[in-house]
Formats: structure tokens, C-alpha cells, sequence
């Protein structure tokens, strides 16, 4: 029997696979996962998305599972505790940016009732369902990228540049980039 064709980015590597078949690009609209999404998608900056997906359950232990309230209380102690974690990436600019994003997630939680709110309507509340041939086709960042990626910055986020936003948007299905070729691309468009 033969494998379903996939995006050609995910390769043998079964985490990859995993990662592409049960969870890339399908819609996200709950805050915990939105939060969790945004951390990592801020560790992996420079970095492979593979090595952030082998460190995904040291990030759910180190992130107090990705609760954005327990995260924006890290003092110092927690801090440092953190930078000598050999199981996430120990980087002081991108810790400090998680706890500080997390503080700024509350901030956006109590002003609008959810980031799902928040960051859904940056697509009008709808997955953007891209129809790419080949990986050549699809962009670095977008212009809905680009305004959610000042927007966050606006609001204090950082690590939130407009390529890692895109990346965010695929990853929680707000844009379904998917290859057409790909057997995850029409089953992700009906699960909205």
C-alpha cells in the first residue's frame, strides 16, 4: 500500500508527518492552542520546524502547558529556570518574548473576550484556502500577515514578525496551504 501524497515538506520523519496529517492548517479556535501556536511559532525563528515539534512537550511542561495567565506570572526565578532547560530553546530574547507575549494575550483576551476573536478577523472570520501546484508558489508572508503582524506588534507582542505570523496562520488554519496534490488539502477545507 502506498502513502497518501503529501505536502512535499513532510517528510519521512514521523513527527513531521504527524504534525501534517493531524494538525496543519486545520482550524484553531481555542485560546490555549492559539497561545501555544504563537509561542512556538516565536522559538522556531532561525530555526527548523522539525527541531520546534521535537521539543513540543519539554515547551508544555516549561510553559505550564501553554496557560498564557500562569506564563504571564513568570518572575525572574521562573526566567532562569527556563534558560537552563535543556529541552527548549534557550534563547533570553525569545523566553523573555514568550512570557511578555503572554501578557499581552491576556491584555487582547480582556479587551476583545478571545484571540480567537482577535486574530480570526484579520481573515474575516474564514480560513483564507490557498489552490498552490508546487511549494514555489507559496509566499513568505501576505498582506493579511503583514497588518495581523503590526498589529501584535502594536499591542507588544513580540517574535511576531510578518513571515512568522504567516507560518502561524498556516499552522492554526487560517490559511490552508495545503498543495491541492496534498490528500489533506479538500478534508482541511471541510472542517471548518
Amino acid at each position: 500500500m502506498t502513502d497518501p501524497t503529501r505536502c512535499p515538506w513532510a517528510t519521512s520523519d514521523p513527527l513531521y508527518v504527524a504534525y501534517h496529517d493531524d494538525e496543519w492548517g486545520v482550524p484553531v479556535h481555542d485560546d490555549r492552542t492559539l497561545f501555544e501556536f504563537l509561542i512556538l511559532e516565536g522559538a522556531q525563528a532561525g530555526l527548523s520546524w522539525i527541531t520546534i515539534l521535537r521539543k513540543r512537550d519539554a515547551y508544555r511542561r516549561a510553559f505550564a502547558n501553554f496557560d498564557p495567565a500562569a506564563v504571564a506570572a513568570f518572575d525572574e526565578e521562573r526566567i532562569a529556570a527556563l534558560l537552563a532547560d535543556p529541552g527548549i530553546v534557550r534563547n533570553r530574547l525569545k523566553i523573555r518574548a514568550a512570557v511578555d507575549n503572554a501578557r499581552a494575550f491576556l491584555a487582547v483576551q480582556r479587551e476583545l473576550g478571545s484571540f480567537n476573536a482577535y486574530v480570526w478577523g484579520f481573515v474575516g472570520g474564514q480560513p483564507i484556502v490557498n489552490q498552490w501546484q508546487s511549494l514555489r508558489e507559496v509566499p513568505a508572508e501576505t498582506a493579511e500577515s503583514r497588518a495581523l503582524s503590526a498589529d501584535l506588534k502594536r499591542r507588544g507582542f513580540r517574535f511576531v514578525g510578518p513571515t512568522i505570523i504567516y507560518a502561524y496562520m498556516q499552522a492554526v488554519g487560517m490559511v490552508n496551504d495545503h498543495l491541492v496534490t496534498c490528500f489533506r488539502h479538500a478534508p482541511v477545507r471541510r472542517t471548518f
